[in-house]
């Protein structure tokens, strides 16, 4: 049923495909929970590079959700609950995987994929959880399928997913090498869990040899595509697994697959916003289960670069454009 008159909240709008300068905050309609939803009061959601192809019109709204309000994670305090939703009621701390309209003061979520959030995290470190947190655990236990005592290559490892998945691995018992732009993202990466660290502009197949005794590594997670394609393919071991879970670097290349088959290699596409609500259910009811009490002893933690208010959105963008963010990029949203 629509809103009654005056039911209107503030959102951040995208208003045409376009730069930061398209973002802008605007009252629109409040939503109205279904039967297995929960309204959420929003007071932080965070920046994920999803956001910014959607905003240049790259990346379209899965059906159902608005494609001009962006944001697919969110944390703050249940408010309303439909009339067949059993696990939370008005006032409880609350985070959500969204697939979208998460820049927004109130949001909406279907009850399978909202996460209680731990007592020792703030809203802000909340909403740096769901989206980034559960990518990553896909990825590296259902998609990969790692094992105690493999080795992994992490690109971007000071990118959300990126701090996300080294944590994750170095609780499992898993060798981790990361890549990144910086040696400032590498030490701080180190402090999380990283064995060890590779700079962008290294020929990271070599080194990925040299500090495997020439095996290679048993997986790798990537967000960059086509430009990583081939080292990618090189510094995996015989059987290796290659997840991609991002095109940052290019959508095509021309392959060999003469070097699949021979080092019979599997190469993974995985995507986190447009699978089934039961597939969404499924990672959150596990995740909850085995990470969230990791987060909650503070063995794993959700790492923030940067705070901006709702008001300096088009900042945030840029600043996540820049690529120089350590952590998650969060928006804060006043009560």
């Amino acid at each position: 049923m629509p809103n009654p008159p005056g039911k209107r909240m503030r959102a951040i709008i995208v208003t045409e495909a376009g730069g930061t300068e398209v973002l802008q905050v605007r009252n629109v309609e409040k939503p109205v929970p279904g039967d297995r939803e929960v309204l959420i009061r929003n007071y932080a959601t965070s920046l994920n590079r999803a956001d910014l192809l959607q905003r240049k019109g790259r990346y379209p709204a899965p059906a159902g959700t608005r494609s001009d309000i962006l944001g697919l994670e969110c944390a703050g305090t249940v408010e309303e609950v439909g009339s067949q939703v059993t696990q939370f009621k008005p006032g409880m701390r609350v985070m959500a995987l969204l697939a979208g309209e998460g820049y927004a003061e109130w949001v909406k979520a279907p009850e399978e994929t909202v996460l209680p959030i731990p007592d020792n995290l703030s809203f802000e470190e909340a909403a740096a959880i769901p989206e980034t947190f559960l990518t990553a655990y896909d990825a590296l236990f259902h998609q990969l399928d790692l094992q105690m005592g493999e080795k992994l290559l992490i690109h971007a490892a000071g990118s959300g997913v990126g701090v996300a998945a080294i944590q994750l691995a170095h609780t499992a018992g898993i060798f981790t090498i990361g890549t990144a732009r910086s040696p400032e993202k590498l030490e701080r990466a180190k402090k999380l869990g990283l064995e060890a660290g590779i700079l962008y502009e290294e020929e990271f197949a070599a080194r990925i040899r040299s500090l495997t005794e020439g095996q290679g590594v048993d997986a790798v997670l990537d967000f960059v595509g086509c430009a990583y394609w081939h080292q990618n393919l090189s510094s995996l071991k015989i059987k290796g697994r290659m997840v991609v879970l991002g095109l940052l670097g290019g959508t095509r290349v021309e392959a060999d697959l003469s070097i699949i088959l021979g080092k019979r290699l599997k190469v993974i596409g995985s995507a986190l916003r447009s699978r089934s609500l039961q597939e969404k259910a499924y990672l959150v009811s596990e995740f909850t289960a085995k990470v969230l009490p990791l987060i909650a002893s503070g063995r794993i933690v959700p790492v923030i670069d940067r705070v901006f208010s709702f008001e300096e959105v088009q900042q945030a963008h840029q600043w996540m454009e820049s690529n120089r963010n350590f952590g998650k990029i969060v928006l804060s949203i006043p009560s």
